[in-house]
This record gives C-alpha cells, sequence and structure tokens, in this order.
C-alpha cells in the first residue's frame, strides 16, 4: 500500500479484492474499469476480476420482476463468494447487494455478501484508510451525489474528501446537492417528462458553480446529465467524469 495510506486500514496483506463492474461501464464507459485498476495498482492493491459476472439484478428489482432479480442476485453470490472484498464503481450498484437482496429474500448467500461490497469513496475512506491518493488534477470540480450513495450508504463524506486531498483541484460545492438528477434507470423512461425536467434542474445547478467538471460515483447519472447539457448547445459546458478517472490521474 502507498505511503498516502493512513495508519487505518482494514486490508489486510494477501486478502483478494474484487472489481465488480457495472453494466453502464461494461458497456458504456470501459475506461472506469481501467482508470480503477490504474488507481488501485499505485495503492499496491491488485484487482480480481472475475469474467463469470453479470448484472446485479437492480434493473429487474426496480422493475417489479424480482424472479429474475433473484436469479440474478443467487448468481452473483456465487461469482463473488470467494472474495472478501468487493468494490464497485456506483452507488446504486453497491446499494442494490447492501440494502436491497434482503428484499427479494435471494438467499443467505447473497444476504451475507452484502457486507463485503463497497462503492468507491467508502472503499478508498473507510477499508484502505486512505484519503489522498496521490492524484492531480488541475480543474474545478463540482460533485453529483447519486441518490443511492447519499440515502443508503451514506458515503457522500468520503467521496468530497477525496477530491479535496486531489493536487490542484479546486472543489466547488453543488447547491442542492441532495436533489435527484432524475435518471433513476426505468424512471426515466417511464416518466420522460419529469426525469428531464429533474434532469434540467439539476444541470442548472451545476452551471451556476462554473466548474470544469462534474463528477459522480455513477455513470449512470453522469450519462443523463451529459446528455442534457449537450442539448442545451451552451458555448462552454462542464465535461462529465466519473470519480475514478479523477482520483486515476498521476
Amino acid at each position: 500500500m502507498s505511503a498516502t495510506a493512513s495508519a487505518f486500514s482494514r486490508l489486510r496483506g494477501g486478502e483478494r479484492v474484487a472489481l465488480f463492474l457495472p453494466c453502464y461501464c461494461d458497456m458504456l464507459y470501459p475506461h472506469i474499469g481501467q482508470a480503477m485498476v490504474g488507481l488501485f495498482e499505485r495503492l499496491g492493491v491488485s484487482l480480481d476480476y472475475p469474467q463469470e459476472q453479470t448484472c446485479c439484478g437492480q434493473p429487474a428489482f426496480n422493475g417489479g420482476s424480482w424472479p429474475e432479480a433473484r436469479a440474478l442476485a443467487r448468481r452473483f453470490a456465487k461469482v463473488f463468494s470467494p472474495y472478501p472484498w468487493i468494490v464497485v464503481p456506483s452507488g446504486s450498484c453497491a446499494a442494490m447487494v447492501k440494502v436491497f437482496y434482503p428484499y427479494i429474500e435471494a438467499g443467505a448467500q447473497a444476504d451475507e455478501l452484502g457486507g463485503r461490497v463497497f462503492d468507491l469513496a467508502s472503499f478508498l475512506v473507510d477499508v484502505l484508510g486512505v484519503v489522498d491518493v496521490g492524484a492531480t488534477f488541475a480543474h474545478s470540480v463540482t460533485y453529483h451525489d447519486g441518490c443511492h450513495a447519499r440515502r443508503e450508504l451514506k458515503t457522500s463524506g468520503a467521496a468530497v474528501a477525496l477530491l479535496k486531498a486531489v493536487r490542484g483541484l479546486r472543489y466547488v460545492p453543488l447547491p442542492s446537492i441532495d436533489e435527484c438528477c432524475g435518471f433513476g434507470g426505468l424512471f426515466s423512461v417511464e416518466y420522460e417528462r419529469l426525469s428531464a425536467s429533474m434532469g434540467r434542474a439539476k444541470c442548472d445547478n451545476i452551471l451556476v458553480t462554473d466548474a470544469d467538471v462534474v463528477t459522480s460515483q455513477d455513470a449512470s447519472c453522469l450519462m443523463h446529465l451529459e446528455g442534457l447539457l449537450e442539448r442545451q448547445r451552451l458555448g462552454k459546458r462542464p465535461r462529465t467524469m466519473h470519480l475514478a478517472e479523477i482520483l486515476a490521474r498521476p
């Protein structure tokens, strides 16, 4: 582990850490997975990537298809059961495993696995004991707090602390940070107008910060916001970057 780690660390030498890559990252933003690997290598932690992994079942769960969600949860448990630590660059997917698996009665193995799953920010801060990860990023940055990360995992403080420790980065607080961006997976499909309205309100708050970059732990939220920002056809608009991409910068 690097010198940037504090004395507090729950990870013991030789323990295996698995990377669970959400569907959005796997299919649309694979560079987020690459950033995760690079970041953890810098910290002296090797990530395993189980090739058999699939969706955690969150879309099926949110859509009311609980038998399908239950089957995916059991598969998730089978694939990741050998690992004492599982890190995922998504607040929503981490919350699905940690909080919502018990609701669908996926079984004891799936329920037990929730205690081993961490979103990126909480794994770095609470498991590795790291705040300064050795990153440099000379831009102004505001942070969009995804609903699951904020309300279910309560990892807002960890993410902001990590950003503030990045060299050259100027952190700009986001007004009304506790408001949803309107994505919500299937919500944005079934309630398109409401979703877009919520997203535009979030974009207005982002633009008020005049930040160069808006970041989040959830690629799905960033995808939603990026699309809405592009439609406004602004002369200057902030880039969207996942938290892992910023923290991976040398």
